[in-house]
């Protein structure tokens, strides 16, 4: 063994990434492959993922500084096409590829992007039909966040013109497109919600590509829009052009003089509905009076208001009716009463005994005064008295006899 060609193993590694990183070809490469094994590093920020197609795999890396830049999110089985450049990790020996830049394979890279943060704020229930609020049906102010050099601008100003001339437009002058776009329109939207109070909000721009677009589908002006008081019309692009603040924005529009319409009345349809109500309620009144001209003909007529004294009369006849009643049968009840008191008191006086005696009877009483009404009541030489109507007489008993005088009456 030849010892002055022996090296060490980190001096092969080391060797071998010097080869690797002289060479021009895998300097500066693109290559297409399906990502797996793909890890999120989120303290770090940086990706760590394997490109493979059917002939073989390639361990990759993208560190943060070029994972921010990304307009979508990798995720496994993704078929992308990458752009960095070939290189070795001294300390483990294995090559990799430092990403640079990278795009879907087939589809554009802000279509994933877009279809990504539509579908994660839709989990979120941001674009939930509860969460919208109703547009005011005559808004005095109307706060627009738009270019102010734009063709949008204009647009709405001519239909306020013609529709509701008599709203407020206070433009809130703002970039709709690059990269300080979505931070000058998060702030319209705060402005018109705490320092300059309007009715109803109208966000957007005339049309243009998806690029231009782009500034509307941004995460943050996505969730300031969630969080608006104020209602907000989103108007962006053309008919065919959707953007995120489309679907988060409480109503949309497919152009800004769309968005107009939307947020102002007609004033024609306006004054036709008023004079229309106007009518409605003048026949109605028109009803209610003839109803109570009715009404009041009828109680005219009444008894009670043609002759008023008349319930009285009639209850005055009816008293004076009802007086002479409870006289006559008054007389009557005493007579009758009267006839039944004096046959009660001829009873009473037949069965007096002083009556009887002064009929021409006489009683006779013992010794103590009582009747006596039984020869068991007296013996003889008992004395008694004879009771008669001018008087008595005092006499001795001699003899008693015993008679049934109830049977000599029969």
């Amino acid at each position: 063994m030849i010892q002055e060609r022996i090296l060490r193993v980190g001096e092969v590694n080391a060797y071998v990434k010097a080869l690797l990183d002289t060479d021009p070809i895998l300097h500066d490469v693109y290559i297409k492959g399906e990502i797996s094994n793909f890890t999120n590093h989120y303290k770090t920020g940086h990706f760590y993922f394997t490109l493979k197609d059917e002939e073989g795999s390639l361990k990759a890396v993208m560190f943060k500084s070029s994972a921010s830049k990304l307009k979508f999110l990798p995720e496994n089985g993704m078929k992308v096409i990458a752009r960095g450049r070939i290189s070795a990790f001294v300390r483990d020996g294995a090559y990799q590829l430092y990403t640079a830049d990278m795009e879907p394979d087939g589809i554009g890279a802000l279509y994933i992007a877009f279809e990504q943060l539509k579908e994660k704020l839709q989990k979120e229930g941001l674009f939930d039909p509860e969460h919208k609020k109703r547009l005011p049906a005559y808004p005095h102010r109307v706060g627009i966040i738009t270019s102010p050099t734009g063709a949008a601008v204009r647009d709405i100003i001519n239909v306020s013109n013609r529709r509701w001339p008599a709203a407020e437009l206070i433009l809130f002058p703002a970039l709709v497109q690059g990269e300080n776009a979505p931070a000058q329109l998060c702030r319209g939207v705060r402005y018109f919600n705490v320092s300059c109070q309007v009715d109803v909000i109208i966000l957007g721009r005339g049309g243009g590509s998806l690029e231009e677009l782009w500034a509307f589908n941004d995460e943050t002006l996505a969730r300031t829009i969630f969080a608006s008081r104020v209602p907000i019309i989103s108007a962006v692009g053309h008919e065919t052009d959707f953007s995120i603040s489309d679907f988060v924005s409480d109503m949309r529009a497919p152009t800004p003089s769309a968005a107009a319409e939307l947020a102002l009345p007609d004033r024609t349809q306006s004054k036709d509905g008023i004079l229309r109500t106007g009518m409605r309620m003048t026949a109605s009144l028109q009803s209610r009076l003839h109803t109570l001209r009715v009404k009041v003909d009828t109680d005219a007529k009444k008894r009670c208001l043609v002759a008023p004294t008349a319930p009285i009369d009639d209850r005055r006849m009816l008293l004076s009716h009802l007086e002479t009643r409870l006289e006559r049968a008054s007389s009557l009840l005493l007579e009758r009463n009267r006839a039944v008191l004096g046959l009660r008191a001829q009873d009473l006086k037949n069965l007096n005994p002083l009556a009887v005696i002064a009929r021409g009877y006489s009683a006779v009483f013992d010794q103590s005064g009582h009747v006596v009404k039984s020869v068991k009541q007296v013996k003889p030489g008992d004395t008694v008295t004879f009771r008669t109507v001018d008087g008595g007489v005092v006499a001795s008993v001699q003899k008693t006899y015993e008679s049934n005088i109830r049977e000599e009456i029969k």
